[in-house]
C-alpha cells in the first residue's frame, strides 16, 4: 500500500499547530472582550439542516461530503459553522439568553476541486449574535473584526473591513429581471463575489456566457443580457452611498434598495462615532457568495502585497467575512429570528501573518529526557520523571515536558541523538554506580555544545564531560531548574 495524502487535505506539524493555537488564543480574547461565549457543534449535521444553498440531488454529495446512516438519513460534514449554529439555537431556543452571543472554532469541509491555497478541509473561527434585529449589531461585528486584525499585529492601513448590504443588491437584481429566479440569482451572486479576484472583465464573462480559466476549466455563466451586465458592473464600481442613490433610485422601485442604503448609512455613522473611520468602509463590491444573507455583509481584506505561486505581486485579499442571515434560524421555527455574524479563515490568516512576520512560530521547549542505562531499573526512571513533572509544572506556569526514553537503550549515543533532535534542554543520566552513591548526572545539552565547540579529540571530549554535573538525587530538581533558567535567559 502506498502512503498518500488525499487531495485537498494537509497534514499539520507541531509547529503549525502551536502557532495556530496561539493565534486562536488572541482571537478568542478579542471575542470574549465583546461578551461572546464558546459553543461547539458536531462536524456532521443532517443534510437538510445545512441550508437551501446546497445542491438538490438524489445523492447530496456535490459541494459537501455526505453519507447515509443506518436509518437511511443523509448526513453531511458541515460546510460552514453558521448553519449548524442555526440548528443549535433553534433546538435550545427557550434556554438561551436573547440576544445570544457565541463563538466557535472548528474545521469545515468542501467537496470542491482543490487548488493552490484552496483546501477541502480548513478551519474557521466564527462569532455570531442571534436575536439582535438592529444594524448596530452588524456595526459591532465589523468593529470586532477590525479589533481582531490589530490584536494579531496587522497595523492600520494594511487592512480594511468592507461593508455592503444584500438588500441593495437584491433591489438591483429584481430591477434587471431576476425576481423569483433563485438559481440564476445565486449564479450572479457568485460571479459578483469574484470581482476582487477577476476584476470587471472576468465578472462580465461570468455574468455572460461563462469563463475559461488558465487550466482550461470552464465555468458556465449567468447568461444575462449585456445591459444587465453593465448595470451590475457599474454598481460594483460605485463606492459612495450617495452616488448609488443618485444612479439607481430612478431605475429601482423596490423598497429594499432604499432600506439597504439607509442601513449602510447607519452602520457608517455608528462606526464613525466609535472611532473606526478608515478602518471600516462601505463598498458595493462586497457580495458574499452564500444565498442565506439577508442584509449587511462584510469582509476583512488585507491590503499588503504578497508574491503568488507565479511570482507576481498581488494584494493578499480577504481573510474572513460574514453578514446578516435573518432567515436561517427561522427555517426551524414558526417565528422570525434575526442573526448576524462573521467567520475568519484561520489557515489563510495564518499565511497572511507569516508574510507579515507576525506569526508566533516559536516552538515550545523540548522535553527533559530521562535516559535509560539499565532496562531492569525502568521503575526508577519513571519515578524520576514523575518527580520532575510534578515539581516543574506548577499551575499557571509554562509546561515543561518530561519523558523517559522509550526506544532501544542499548546504544547510549542514540539516546543523546534523540534528545538533540527533540531540542531537549537537558538529559538525566543515572547508571548503577550513581544510583548506589545516591547521585545523578544532569547534562545541559546547549552548554555542552558551546563548551566543546573547539574540541576535536574524542578522548578529550569524553574526559571534559562538557555541560555535565554530578549532583545528589535530592538536588535533581534544582539542577534542572538552573538549566531551564539559563536557557530562558539565553
Amino acid at each position: 500500500m502506498k502512503a498518500r495524502q488525499p487531495r485537498g487535505f494537509v497534514d499539520r506539524t507541531a509547529a503549525d499547530l502551536i502557532a495556530q493555537e496561539r493565534m486562536l488564543g488572541v482571537i478568542r480574547r478579542v471575542y470574549e472582550t465583546y461578551g461572546f461565549e464558546p459553543v461547539e457543534t458536531p462536524m456532521f449535521e443532517y443534510t437538510d439542516a445545512l441550508g437551501k444553498f446546497l445542491p438538490d440531488s438524489d445523492r447530496p454529495n456535490e459541494g459537501v461530503f455526505s453519507l447515509q446512516d443506518d436509518d437511511e438519513e443523509w448526513l453531511s460534514l458541515r460546510y460552514d459553522l453558521t448553519a449548524p449554529l442555526a440548528r443549535y439555537v433553534a433546538e435550545n431556543f427557550e434556554d438561551l439568553p436573547k440576544p445570544y452571543r457565541s463563538y466557535r472554532a472548528g474545521y469545515v469541509f468542501r467537496n470542491e476541486k482543490p487548488g493552490p491555497g484552496r483546501f477541502r478541509q480548513f478551519m474557521q473561527f466564527d462569532a455570531d449574535i442571534v436575536g439582535a434585529p438592529n444594524v448596530s449589531a452588524d456595526a459591532e461585528m465589523a468593529m470586532m473584526m477590525a479589533d481582531t486584525m490589530e490584536a494579531l499585529g496587522i497595523p492600520r492601513g494594511q487592512y480594511v473591513i468592507r461593508v455592503n448590504n444584500r438588500k441593495v443588491l437584491d433591489g438591483i437584481l429584481d430591477a434587471i429581471g431576476l425576481e423569483g429566479d433563485q438559481p440564476r440569482r445565486l449564479t450572479v451572486l457568485r460571479a459578483l463575489d469574484k470581482f476582487d479576484k477577476f476584476g470587471a472583465d472576468g465578472v462580465r464573462l461570468l455574468l455572460g456566457a461563462g469563463r475559461k480559466d488558465e487550466s482550461g476549466d470552464f465555468t458556465k455563466g449567468a447568461e444575462l443580457q449585456q445591459d444587465a451586465i453593465e448595470t451590475l458592473v457599474r454598481f460594483l464600481n460605485t463606492p459612495e452611498i450617495g452616488e448609488l442613490w443618485e444612479i439607481f433610485q430612478g431605475k429601482i422601485r423596490d423598497g429594499r434598495f432604499g432600506e439597504g442604503l439607509k442601513e449602510l448609512s447607519e452602520i457608517a455613522a455608528y462606526c464613525s462615532a466609535a472611532g473606526y473611520v478608515g478602518r471600516i468602509q462601505i463598498d458595493p463590491s462586497v457580495v458574499r457568495g452564500l444565498e442565506y444573507y439577508t442584509g449587511p455583509v462584510f469582509e476583512a481584506e488585507l491590503l499588503f502585497p504578497v508574491v503568488n505561486e507565479k511570482g507576481e505581486k498581488v494584494v493578499f485579499g480577504s481573510v474572513g467575512g460574514g453578514g446578516r442571515y435573518d432567515g436561517l434560524v427561522s427555517r426551524f421555527m414558526s417565528q422570525p429570528v434575526p442573526a448576524t455574524g462573521f467567520s475568519i479563515g484561520v489557515s489563510r490568516l495564518m499565511t497572511a501573518l507569516k508574510n507579515l512576520g507576525r506569526l508566533d512560530v516559536a516552538e515550545r521547549p523540548g522535553p527533559v529526557i530521562v535516559t535509560v542505562m539499565d532496562r531492569d531499573r525502568m521503575a526508577d526512571y519513571q519515578a524520576m520523571a514523575t518527580l520532575l513533572r510534578n515539581a516543574l509544572n506548577a499551575p499557571g506556569r509554562p509546561v515543561v515536558p518530561v519523558e523517559v526514553f522509550q526506544g532501544n537503550p542499548k546504544q547510549f549515543g542514540k539516546q543523546l541523538q534523540y534528545a538533540d533532535r527533540r531540542q531537549s534542554p537537558c538529559v538525566i543520566i543515572q547508571g548503577g554506580d550513581e544510583k548506589a552513591a545516591g547521585q545523578v548526572q544532569v547534562k545541559d545539552l546547549a552548554l555542552g555544545k558551546e563548551l566543546s565547540a573547539g574540541v576535536e579529540d574524542n578522548a578529550e571530549w569524553r574526559a571534559m564531560r562538557a555541560g555535565q554535573d554530578l549532583v545528589p538525587e535530592a538536588e535533581l530538581v534544582d539542577a534542572v531548574r538552573r538549566i531551564l533558567a539559563r536557557r530562558a535567559g539565553a
